[in-house]
């Protein structure tokens, strides 16, 4: 006589089987991966990818500056905060895009890009003394 917890796995395997038929056609049913937008981009500690902890760390960077100055004065909570301030300011510029909005100009032309793109872009600008050069095709005339 059959054990009834062989009963039931014998049961289960059938129902699984019947699942994964379609009613239709009788064909199996597949799976498929989600896609996401992930750019090549692992994540680090949940939060940070690796361009958001890079940035995180050159944050940082100034935000220590400013923990030994204020550490040289015995105010160590203030150089702490200040540092933590920095390094949500880089990981911000890392990992936020700006928004996509109409009411600001700048929100206007650089929606959806990520902030980092736009502080590059307008560094270059500045560079270039101010100058854009546009091609333009010229158009010939056949008589």
């Amino acid at each position: 006589m059959l054990q009834l917890s062989t009963f039931y796995a014998i049961i289960n395997i059938v129902i699984i089987m019947l699942i994964r038929f379609e009613n239709k056609g009788g064909k199996v049913m597949q799976t498929y991966e989600i896609p996401r937008d992930y750019k090549g981009e692992s994540r680090i500690l949940y939060i940070f990818s690796m361009k958001a902890l890079m940035y995180t760390a050159i944050g940082i960077i100034p935000g220590l500056i400013l923990y030994f100055i204020f550490n040289a004065f015995g105010a160590t909570v203030p150089g702490i905060i200040a540092t933590v301030i920095c390094g949500g300011i880089g990981f911000c510029i890392g990992t936020f895009k700006v928004p996509d909005t109409r009411k600001f100009e700048i929100t206007e032309k650089t929606g959806g890009e990520s902030i980092d793109d736009v502080i590059k872009r307008a560094i270059k600008f500045k560079q270039k003394k101010n100058r854009i050069y546009v091609y333009m095709k010229e158009e010939t005339k056949h008589d």
